[in-house]
């Protein structure tokens, strides 16, 4: 009899500390995702504190600014549908993305163009563009350049997109946008990376579209990374909740 009851308090005892386990493990959830949302909306608010007071005073300067606006309309899109701290901290890299645009921005305008943000998804092995170049594919001119212009006025900050490395830099259109959204590149896009960035020093890949394409079959991760969506597609890369270092990106100056 005694032993029964020894076995009943045992599993009493048992019951009650998953029970505990699990109330202290879905607390911790809870305050994790509540410290990654505040963090999420103080960058986001940033963001948006810089779109509305950052008038643009040139065509390159203008388009960087929609861009970042862009990227303020996708943050509050996503801080809307985000139920977890991996989709709430997307939030936060969107909003960092964003604030990429404003510092293009700002240096379109011969600003100061504030402290240096972290790295984003890909952006370091991509590169960045270091030489003008101007081609023609497929009857069409395309143009980079690391400087803007009138004719190169979109930015992009350099990363992935659909699994290929894609520079920093000025470009006459945002030729990867159709890729960033639909998730793969048209048939002609190995011609054009060939022609706008082979032997060109400072990218990811001096061989274009072909040693991108070697590069991740190499890593297993073909079309595994596909940039940043916009559209609130939460894969889940992480900045860790970044601050930058202590940075301040308040007020007018950042």
């Amino acid at each position: 009899m005694t032993g029964t009851i020894l076995t009943v308090v045992v599993l009493v005892l048992i019951v009650a500390g998953v029970v505990w386990l699990l109330r202290q493990r879905a607390a911790t959830q809870e305050r994790e995702l509540e410290d990654a949302r505040s963090e999420a909306r103080r960058w986001v608010e940033r963001l948006g504190g810089q779109v509305l007071n950052l008038v643009g005073t040139n065509e390159a300067s203008k388009q960087a600014i929609a861009d970042a606006a862009e990227r303020y309309n996708a943050a509050g899109s996503q801080m809307e549908q985000a139920r977890s701290v991996a989709q709430t901290r997307q939030v936060t890299d969107t909003a960092y993305e964003g604030l990429y645009y404003v510092r293009a921005a700002r240096s379109a305008m011969n600003l100061d163009p504030g402290p240096e943000l972290p790295p984003l998804p890909g952006q370091q092995r991509a590169g960045a563009v270091t030489e003008e170049r101007d081609v023609e594919v497929e009857g069409h001119s395309y143009s980079a350049s690391p400087a803007p212009s009138d004719e190169n006025r979109h930015y992009y900050p350099g990363g992935n997109v659909a699994g290929r490395p894609v520079p920093r830099g000025w470009y006459s259109e945002p030729w990867w946008r159709p890729a960033l959204i639909g998730g793969a590149w048209g048939l002609g896009s190995a011609l054009l990376f060939s022609s706008l960035f082979s032997g060109m020093s400072g990218v990811g890949y001096a061989d274009g579209f072909a040693d991108g394409a070697a590069y991740d079959n190499a890593q297993g991760d073909v079309g595994a990374d596909g940039g940043f969506d916009g559209g609130g597609d939460f894969g889940g890369s992480d900045f860790g909740g970044g601050d930058f270092g202590g940075g301040d990106f308040g007020g007018g100056d950042f």
